[in-house]
């Protein structure tokens, strides 16, 4: 497969030849592999059939090299530089390929978590097992603790076993996406609450076969079910699936929400920018090519979306040469999440009254084509992963060093 020079994650830049290449390469690789008519088919499926179409999907991304370019070259089809990357997630978005909605969470939180935070045994045994098509959900927020993830109150007990130690959880989360076909977890516990709230968390795998821990779907108004609550009873977890320290969870979370927050939205912002062309396929199918307020709306959303690429651009070239910078990810986060809503608002106009109403769909994703179920989606990655609000206190407090936020308002 081409490829260029790198440091082991894709640092070097590739000239225009080699990309050029690439992107041949892989058209050509899209013509023979990429799922057809699976706009129609994921609409008639059940969710069982829905997860199982994904998984295809990803073993033919894995087997073709495809799958996994942001992680190092030692794995395949890994060590990509930045600008390989940009051309596979375009040329992806480009061939209309659906997205790897049940695989996203493993190949980014998951790999990441374990390759700045694991432990070699922990990498060796889940690294590989994740390309076999394993799967990864979240066990972060709770009801009582979202944007402010720091109040979780999942109670995590470490108690001795004949076999070794296990750590013993009982609680609740929400929120946890597809965690009804997730193998394992990535799991936040409160061990100690003697100090301040970041301090006594503990980050630990799951399996989710664990006896005590039940899965139940949440029924989202469009008809999905792609979040999920979990509770944990009595749960035991072996002490060897701790990540980092006991009681010192809290930073090894943050590699994890870097990740989401930053890392996953590079592939997403330039998803969504081989998917402007599914907006100019609407203007032509419309008659709008004159029509100069729609052409204004569209240059707009297209300048949108190209900065939301390099402000991603940004964020991923900081992450490699290791000055990323607290604030980095939150920027990143709250651009991609206001282009999807202008992005998906433009398609909603465009599709006129027979997109105004939204049958029972499997997920909801900018790629859909659902426009309707698109946009009221977009709204929920103004949340997810850390609500705009939060993003903006980050950048203010961290970034800028203005004063923090006062605990107690006083009305």
């Amino acid at each position: 497969m081409a490829g260029g020079h790198s440091n082991g994650y894709g640092l070097a830049m590739n000239d225009t030849a080699t990309l050029e290449g690439l992107r041949q390469e892989l058209r050509g690789w899209l013509d023979a592999n990429a799922p057809k008519g699976w706009r129609q088919a994921y609409a008639g499926m059940s969710h069982a059939e829905f997860a199982q179409a994904q998984r295809d999907w990803f073993a033919k991304l894995v087997e073709g090299g495809y799958a996994i370019p942001h992680w190092p070259k030692e794995w395949p089809g890994g060590g990509r530089s930045l600008a390989e990357q940009k051309v596979i997630y375009e040329e992806l978005a480009a061939a209309d390929c659906p997205r790897l909605l049940l695989s996203f969470l493993s190949t980014y939180h998951a790999a990441s978590t374990l390759f700045e935070c694991g432990n070699d045994e922990q990498k060796a045994r889940y690294l590989p097992a994740i390309l076999k098509g394993e799967t990864w959900c979240q066990g972060f927020s709770e009801p009582g603790a979202g944007s402010d993830l720091a109040s979780l109150k999942c109670k995590g007990e470490r108690v001795s076993r004949p076999g070794g130690d296990v750590y013993v959880v009982n609680g609740q989360k929400v929120w946890s996406t597809m965690a009804q076909y997730a193998d394992k977890c990535l799991l936040l516990v409160r061990t100690d609450n003697s100090g301040v709230k970041q301090a006594g968390i503990t980050f630990l795998l799951m399996d989710m076969n664990s006896p005590g821990v039940t899965v139940r779907p949440i029924n989202q108004i469009q008809g999905d079910q792609e979040f999920c609550e979990m509770f944990l009873d009595n749960v035991e977890i072996p002490a060897s699936e701790l990540v980092g320290e006991e009681g010192k969870g809290w930073a090894v979370a943050q590699a994890t929400l870097s990740s989401e927050r930053g890392l996953t939205l590079m592939e997403l912002s330039y998803g969504m920018r081989g998917a402007l062309s599914r907006i100019a396929g609407l203007i032509r199918q419309n008659g709008l090519e004159g029509d100069a307020g729609i052409l204004r709306d569209f240059g707009e959303l297209i300048i949108q979306v190209d900065a939301a690429c390099a402000i991603a651009d940004q964020f991923l070239t900081n992450r490699m040469t290791g000055v990323e910078g607290l604030g980095d990810a939150s920027i990143v986060k709250n651009c991609y999440s206001r282009a999807l809503r202008a992005y998906s608002l433009l398609g909603l106009r465009l599709g006129g009254m027979a997109e105004q109403y939204v049958a029972p769909i499997t997920y909801g994703d900018l790629n859909t084509g659902n426009w309707m179920a698109d946009f009221m989606n977009s709204y929920a990655w103004t949340i997810a992963g850390g609500s705009e609000e939060v993003q903006r206190n980050i950048i203010a407090e961290r970034m800028l060093d203005m004063p923090r936020e006062p605990k107690n308002w006083v009305l």
